[in-house]
């Protein structure tokens, strides 16, 4: 936008100065417009070219199917995750499994979403008909009371088979939750940021990465210290890899929870999505959705968790149990373009903050605390 200035050596007359604010107010609208335009414009770009690939892809046979994902819930609530896909069928459906049950890597990428499409979700006996957004996502919250605990629901589109998702419902005398980061916390990235979602999108399978030292140890002891915890992975990753990133959790002992991903592409505002929105957004949705439970946050010093923890923190201080952070070594340091000290995000109130560079180091200091219980060998 740009600035206006008086000065008293050159002063235009009253009615000349009308003009120039009118024409400047003018420009700056048209200019505002322009830049509305282009963002818009890229959204419409984007649906367009999904709607070809969608229309090729039912001509070729490609069926519409549901993938599932883990949602959680309250007293009253539960959020379903899901996304809509065109895939190839099954020669022999499952009954209540989806019809592609491993896409990954590059194929992941280029699967078809299935985008304004209506689903229906089947839960406590009753069904629901949502609508997934223009990546095929379903994110929803529903009014329903589910009992504490795992529960499962159905989803389903019109011409696809039924498919079963878990719900996590979070008991209302529950104290504390497990929000995780995913990359260079739980999983060792070891790769210049640059390259680390082109690396998620076409290589990424679950059996060439490793597990965090200690971290899946650490959580579940957390989860088995205070039984009823729910269990959050936030990441900036796209949905596209979700059945990976879940199939990694599992095989690597870590527990069960809900993934929070985000969709890659233009917004009805923003040319790309931000990643640190995403995650800011849904710490605040969490606050909001939870405001009795204090959350043991766990990230890492490599790029912005530990700014968005102390965001959190500083905003509400009542929902942080304890923030942990993994140091990454000198070598990750680089790769992940570290440019925080670890002072310059503690708030210097009352949250705890814990530092240590793997997940035996971060469960001495929560025991030292009183979150953990003394391990028992």
């Amino acid at each position: 936008m740009a600035l206006t200035g008086d000065s008293e050596s050159s002063r235009p007359q009253k009615h000349d100065q009308a003009a120039g604010d009118e024409q400047a107010a003018g420009d700056e609208q048209a200019s505002g417009d322009a830049a509305v335009a282009v963002l818009h414009r890229a959204a419409r770009i984007e649906d367009a070219f999904h709607a070809f690939r969608a229309n090729r892809a039912r001509k070729r046979g490609l069926l519409s199917t549901v993938i599932p994902y883990s949602g959680y819930g309250g007293e009253g609530w539960i959020r379903v995750l899901g996304r809509v896909l065109l895939v190839r069928a099954r020669k022999t459906p499952v009954p209540g499994k989806p019809r592609n049950r491993s896409v990954r890597g590059w194929r992941s990428f280029t699967s078809v979403p299935d985008g304004d499409v209506a689903v229906f979700v089947t839960a406590g006996g009753k069904e629901y008909r949502v609508l997934a957004d223009r990546g095929g996502v379903v994110d929803t919250r529903l009014d329903i009371s589910l009992p504490a605990g795992w529960n499962t629901i159905t989803l389903r589109t019109e011409d696809s088979a039924e498919v079963q998702a878990p719900v996590f419902v979070v008991a209302a005398d529950t104290k504390i939750g497990l929000l995780s980061d995913i990359d260079d916390t739980v999983m060792v990235t070891a790769l210049p940021r640059p390259l680390l979602a082109a690396w998620n999108t076409f290589v990424l399978d679950e059996h060439a990465r490793a597990p965090v030292p200690g971290m899946s140890v650490l959580y579940e002891r957390l989860v088995r210290a205070h039984p009823g915890a729910p269990v959050v992975y936030l990441s900036t990753g796209a949905w596209n890899v979700a059945p990976t990133l879940t199939r990694f959790l599992s095989r690597n002992l870590y527990p069960a929870g809900a993934l929070l991903l985000t969709d890659w592409g233009p917004t009805h505002d923003r040319l790309f999505r931000s990643g640190k929105q995403h995650k800011r957004e849904n710490l605040a949705r969490l606050a909001t959705d939870f405001p009795g439970l204090k959350w043991v946050l766990v990230g890492d010093d490599g790029q912005h968790d530990e700014e968005l923890y102390g965001e959190f923190a500083r905003a509400h201080p009542e929902c942080v149990a304890a923030v942990c952070i993994r140091q990454l070594s000198p070598g990750e340091a680089v790769f992940a373009g570290r440019r925080r000290t670890l002072a310059e995000q503690r708030t210097g109130g009352a949250t705890r903050w814990l530092f240590a560079p793997d997940g035996a180091g971060l469960s001495a200091q929560l025991t030292e605390l009183g979150i953990l219980p003394e391990y028992q060998r």
